[in-house]
């Protein structure tokens, strides 16, 4: 019941060049709601703009090209000569009047020459010389004056005089005589070599454009798709039914999909509000796998997204993306969209950074009403780690809401069958009637996601060890994850600090033992099954910054006595107690501040908040206008009250200790020799010295 991992609970939804296509459509189509007006005209007019441009490129090439083959066509009398081509120099040439055809059919041609030289792709260039009378008349005829001269000259006289001559085989003198000709008839070229050009610029912006939109596309959709997309429900895996317990919570899901799946029938009551439904409860208890799964029992498409990714720091950010993920639902009118981690959107509005309030009367606006009927079959899923009563929310915005799941920790039955149904997926890698009380005890107050994470490590364990999973095994995971990694390097080689943290460590431990012997009237089997304490070790533990530790049991009690305030204080001053017994006043050490603070904050709640050791029972907290930063002022008297029972205590506590002086020297010395010792140890270690 951890939290939906976006890449790696997914699976593909099929396969296939259709189904790929589908998909690939579908994302172009909420990529192109979300956008602006400009942007879809753009793209509009560059979807427009490829084929235009393509077909032009291709009428130009395809007319070109035929005009080329009439052009070959003019051959049929006559084929270029062996070597160099060379003009009759000695005739003089003159520039012809009228047209080609009107001079050939009123004069009688010795020779007709065309000159001719490829331009681009199948367009030519042609000069015509007819010889007549002793002279050279010079024409460049037109797109239509070379077809009909081409038409021609299969049946003219003169066509078995006409001679096709390549302007590339021509000699020195003979070109010189061609470039007098270009610069005459530089004006006069027939248009399709003047369109010549058009043709190349035409396909080269085709390409260019096609290129240019697939490019755009390919950014906008590697972006935006990062943070917005639907997932299939056939892509979702798992079911509903691989969530132990949490058998409530399961129950308010049902009534979503009832409600969803018979709205007809609830619309005829007068429920006809749109599907806002908050989700709130610790990180890591299963909302988002759960509105996964609700997807795939529902058949619906779901898309998640995190509400911290809402916030840009500009102005209209977060309003924006709301927008655009309206948009994309609205295409799908049937769907689910899932905001996770949403505490903020739900902090009052108001005093706070302006594109804060922008996004939250966005989603306001969003959740507040059924505009058209489409719109009623979204189902807006909003998560939260928190819930108004731990932390004050915007009144409006909890109104939006017509259904409200509290997710919570699982207890003690949950947490067994949780454990048992991911070592139940590695059941051949697990070793058979394993006990999991002490890890079902020590996982007090941890959420279903950590219990996963403490099985995926025993099985990282096991297959670094080549061995099966076993009680012991998930107890070191347990560990590795709830306590962190921890080293003997920082401490083995500081003898004096050594001994101080066992001193300190067993000052802890002692405290409590001294009330759990008394609870249990000297019975030891008792009294193993009832110590919170599971390990004591002087390993290094980062994440703490502290040079030993005590691995303990949490506590089950969600209700505490009087009693249980002040024994759980005492246990928390017996490190430094100890301490003072063993160096002096002066040799206690700043080990003990993480002690401290807590029993500062422990008393204040007891004093301050629950009026414990008053008269009168008042909350004083809560008149704390600081409450809500972090920030609390104290009263002299809720002081005064607080420093004496933190005395009283104090010394308490080291009058406990200082009959136990000696079992701690023997103790320390043990646990200065084995660097950590488990309850089952230590107690035997204490009934031996109490033996002798």
């Amino acid at each position: 019941m951890s939290n939906l991992s976006k890449p790696g609970t997914t699976v593909p939804a099929g396969t296939g060049f259709w189904v790929a296509v589908k998909k690939a459509a579908g994302r172009l189509q909420d990529w192109f709601v979300i956008q602006t007006v400009a942007v879809k005209l753009t793209v509009l007019v560059m979807t427009i703009l490829v084929p235009v441009t393509s077909i032009y490129s291709f009428t130009l090439v395809q007319k070109q090209a035929a005009l080329a083959e009439q052009v070959r066509s003019m051959a049929v009398a006559g084929s270029a000569g062996d070597g160099v081509w060379k003009l009759k120099d000695h005739l003089p040439v003159v520039l012809g009047s009228g047209s080609l055809l009107g001079f050939l059919a009123a004069n009688t041609a010795d020779s007709v020459t065309v000159i001719y030289k490829p331009l681009m792709w199948n367009v030519s260039e042609r000069i015509v010389l007819v010889e007549a009378q002793g002279t050279q008349h010079a024409y460049y005829p037109s797109d239509m004056e070379t077809k009909i001269f081409a038409d021609k000259a299969v049946s003219a006289p003169w066509g078995s005089k006409l001679l096709f001559v390549p302007r590339s085989e021509l000699s020195t003198g003979s070109l010189e005589l061609l470039d007098r000709l270009d610069e005459r008839f530089a004006g006069a070229r027939p248009q399709s070599e003047k369109d010549g050009w058009k043709a190349g610029v035409s396909g080269v912006l085709s390409a260019t454009l096609a290129l240019g939109l697939l490019a755009f596309l390919f950014v906008q959709f590697k972006g935006q798709f990062k943070s917005l997309k639907f997932i299939e429900p056939a892509q979702v895996q798992g079911s509903i039914d691989d969530l132990v317990g949490m058998d409530d919570i399961k129950a308010e899901v049902a009534q979503i999909k009832d409600q969803y799946q018979r709205r007809a029938e609830y619309a005829e009551y007068g429920i006809i509000k749109p599907f806002n439904v908050m989700f709130s409860g610790p990180a890591g208890s299963g909302k988002t796998k759960l509105a996964s799964y609700l997807a795939k029992e529902l058949r619906l498409p779901i898309l998640f997204h995190s509400a911290a990714n809402l916030e840009t720091g500009f102005v209209a950010g977060g309003s924006n993306t709301l927008s655009r993920i309206l948009a994309m639902a609205k295409r799908r009118r049937r769907c689910i969209v899932f905001l996770d981690e949403a505490q903020d959107l739900f902090m009052k509005r108001g005093g706070r950074r302006k594109f804060d309030d922008d996004t939250a009367n966005t989603l306001l606006s969003v959740l507040d009403g059924v505009r058209s009927r489409s719109e009623a079959e979204i189902i807006w899923i909003v998560a939260s780690n928190f819930n108004s009563e731990t932390l004050p929310m915007d009144e409006a915005m909890l109104r939006r809401f017509q259904m409200k799941v509290d997710f919570r920790l699982p207890n003690r039955e949950e947490r067994l069958a949780i454990i048992g149904h991911y070592l139940n997926q590695r059941a051949n890698k697990v070793l058979p009637d394993l006990d999991l009380h002490d890890v079902v005890e020590v996982t007090e107050g941890r959420s279903p996601a950590d219990l996963e994470t403490i099985v995926s490590q025993a099985g990282i364990t096991a297959v670094q060890a080549g061995e099966m999973i076993g009680a012991e095994t998930l107890m070191q995971a347990a560990e590795r994850v709830l306590v962190g990694n921890v080293n003997t390097h920082t401490t083995e080689e500081r003898e004096r600090d050594r001994r101080i943290i066992a001193v300190h460590e067993w000052g802890h431990f002692l405290v409590d033992l001294d009330r759990e012997r008394h609870l249990a009237n000297g019975d030891w089997e008792q009294i193993l099954a009832d110590m919170k304490t599971i390990k004591i070790s002087l390993k290094a533990n980062p994440r703490t910054n502290a040079l030993g530790y005590v691995f303990h049991k949490q506590a089950a009690n969600l209700l505490k006595t009087r009693g249980d305030i002040e024994h759980e204080v005492r246990v928390l001053l017996g490190g430094m107690a100890n301490e003072e017994l063993f160096f002096g006043e002066e040799g206690t050490t700043n080990g003990a501040h993480n002690d401290i603070t807590r029993v500062t904050q422990m008393l204040y709640h007891a004093v301050g908040e629950m009026g414990m050791y008053r008269k009168t029972r008042l909350n004083f907290g809560a008149l704390d206008p600081d409450r809500d930063r972090g920030r609390r002022e104290v009263d002299e008297e809720t002081r005064g009250i607080m420093e004496a029972q933190s005395e009283r205590l104090y010394g308490e506590t080291k009058a406990v200790l200082a009959q136990s002086k000696a079992l701690t020297e023997y103790l320390v010395g043990k646990l200065l020799d084995a660097g950590e010792m488990s309850l089952h140890e230590a107690l035997l270690e204490i009934r031996r010295f109490e033996a002798a």
